[in-house]
C-alpha cells in the first residue's frame, strides 16, 4: 500500500517562506508606524506601541471618581459625576482617545475622610488618574498615597496646600487668591476703606485657614482690620456669629463656607439690619439657594468670587455644555459643579491625549505630561498653566452676583481678571 508522502514540495516550501517573510515586512512596518506615532517610546508593550499600566489596558481607559453623594455637597458631588459622565460619553462617541473607551468608576465617600481612604484603596488598582475628588479633608489624607502612586489628581478642592505635589492639581486659582480678589473688589466698588473692619466667616480646616489667610494679608495691605468666625460643616444657624460681627462693626462679610452657612449668614445678617455686602467662595454657593426663604437677602447682598464663569455666561464652550448637559439630564439643575467637572474632565482627557502620543499611558508619564502644559484653554474660562507645581494654574478670578432667572442663578458681574496684588502675595508666601 502506498501512502502518499506529506512532505511539501520545494516550489511550496518557497512560496511558504517567501510569504511567511511578505508577512513578517508587514508587521515591521506596521509596528514602525506604532512607534511613530508614539514618538518612539522605549519599551512599549500595548499592541499599538504605547506603554501601559493600572487602569489602561487594550481597549479602556478607566478613570476613578471619589465624591460625595450623600453628605453637605451631595449637590455639588452629584452635578460632577454627570458633567464627567456626559465628557466620558462624548469623547467614547468621537473614538474615545488613543484608541480607548473611557470609563469612570464613582465612589460615593458621603465627605467621610475615613471612608475615602478605604475608597481609594479599593480603587486605586485599576485606574490611571482621578479628575474628580470632592472635599480639602479627603485630599489632604490621600496626599502622600496619590504622590506614592503617581495617580493625576484634580480635586474639587481649591486649598494651596495642595499645591507643590507632582501628581496632584488644584485647577484655577486657590482659596487665599479668590480673597484676595473679593477685597480688591469690595475696596474698587467703594464698599470697603481703609480702617474699616472685615468680617470673615470660614470653615476649620484647610478650605477656610486658606481662604483667611487671603483676606487677612489684602486686609492689611489696605489698612483694614479682618474679624473672623470659625464655624464647622454642621453649623446651619449663624445667629452668633452675625452677633458677634455686628458689635464688631463689620463693614462688608466674606464667607468660605458652604451653601447653607452662606444662607443663615445672608438672612440672619438681613433680620437684624447687618445689610452689608457679602462676597462668598465659590463652593458657598448653589442655585437652590434662591428657592429659600434667605433668597431676597442673597440677591440683595451677595457676589461670588471663583476662577470659572457663570453657566449662564454667553461663552461658547460653556453654552454648548450647557445645552448638551441638559439634553442628557432633562431638569437637572445646572450650577457651578456641571462646569467645574467638565472642565476638570476635558482637562484629564488633554492630558491623556498628550501622554497617548508620547507614548505611555503609564501613571507617571501621565503625570508628566500633564505638566508640560503651559496654556491649556478648554473654552470654559481661563487658560490654565500646570507646569510649575508650586503655583496656582490660573490667578484670573470672576466676579460674580445671584440671579433667580439665570441658568446656574449666577451672572458675570466682572469678567476675569487679575487682582493688582496677586503676585506681591504669592512672592510674599514662596
Amino acid at each position: 500500500m502506498n501512502v502518499p508522502s506529506t512532505r511539501r514540495p520545494p516550489h511550496a516550501r518557497r512560496v511558504r517562506r517567501s510569504a511567511l517573510a511578505a508577512a513578517l515586512t508587514a508587521v515591521l512596518l506596521a509596528g514602525a508606524a506604532c512607534s511613530s506615532k508614539s514618538e518612539g517610546s522605549p519599551g512599549a508593550d500595548g499592541a499599538d506601541g504605547v506603554r501601559t499600566g493600572p487602569g489602561v489596558s487594550a481597549g479602556v481607559i478607566r478613570l476613578g471618581a471619589l465624591t460625595d453623594l450623600s453628605g453637605p455637597y451631595a449637590t455639588l458631588g452629584k452635578s460632577i459625576v454627570q458633567a464627567q459622565q456626559l465628557w466620558a460619553d462624548e469623547t467614547n462617541a468621537d473614538g474615545g482617545i488613543c484608541g480607548r473607551d473611557i470609563r469612570i468608576t464613582v465612589k460615593d465617600h458621603g465627605y467621610d475622610v475615613q471612608k475615602a481612604v478605604s475608597a481609594y484603596a479599593d480603587l486605586s488598582t485599576n485606574v490611571v488618574a482621578l479628575p474628580q475628588v470632592v472635599g480639602s479633608p479627603v485630599v489632604a489624607a490621600l496626599l502622600d498615597d496619590l504622590q506614592r502612586d503617581h495617580m493625576l489628581t484634580f480635586p474639587q478642592a481649591w486649598s494651596a496646600a495642595l499645591l507643590g505635589k507632582d501628581a496632584v492639581q488644584v485647577v484655577g486659582t486657590t482659596y487665599d487668591v479668590d480673597m484676595l480678589a473679593a477685597v480688591d473688589y469690595l475696596t474698587r466698588a467703594k464698599k470697603l476703606g481703609k480702617g474699616d473692619t472685615l468680617g470673615h466667616v470660614y470653615f476649620e480646616g484647610d478650605y477656610g485657614a486658606n481662604a483667611l489667610e487671603g483676606s487677612t494679608w489684602a486686609a492689611e495691605r489696605a489698612g483694614m482690620k479682618v474679624v473672623g468666625q470659625k464655624v464647622k460643616a454642621t453649623d446651619t444657624d449663624l445667629s452668633a456669629q452675625v452677633t458677634a460681627l455686628r458689635k464688631e462693626g463689620v463693614k462688608a462679610l466674606l464667607i468660605s463656607a458652604g451653601p447653607a452657612q452662606t444662607a443663615s449668614l445672608a438672612g440672619v445678617a438681613a433680620a437684624r439690619g447687618l445689610k452689608v455686602p457679602i462676597v462668598s467662595s465659590a463652593p458657598g454657593f448653589a442655585p437652590q439657594l434662591l428657592k429659600t426663604p434667605a433668597a431676597k437677602a442673597l440677591e440683595g447682598m451677595l457676589h461670588v468670587v471663583g476662577a470659572a464663569p457663570a453657566v449662564s455666561a454667553d461663552i461658547p464652550g460653556v453654552k454648548r455644555m450647557v445645552a448638551a448637559y441638559g439634553k442628557k439630564y432633562p431638569g437637572a439643575v445646572v450650577d457651578s459643579g456641571v462646569l467645574s467637572g467638565y472642565n476638570a474632565a476635558q482637562l484629564m482627557g488633554a492630558d491623556l491625549k498628550k501622554a497617548c502620543r508620547k507614548g505611555s499611558l503609564d501613571r507617571a508619564d501621565v503625570v508628566a505630561a500633564h505638566r508640560t502644559q503651559k496654556n491649556l484653554d478648554t473654552g470654559l474660562g481661563t487658560p490654565q498653566d500646570f507646569s510649575d507645581k508650586a503655583l496656582p494654574a490660573s490667578l484670573k478670578t470672576y466676579v460674580l452676583k445671584p440671579d433667580p432667572d439665570a441658568v446656574g442663578g449666577l451672572v458675570n458681574e466682572e469678567d476675569a481678571h487679575e487682582a493688582p496684588d496677586v503676585r506681591a502675595y504669592l512672592a510674599s508666601r514662596h
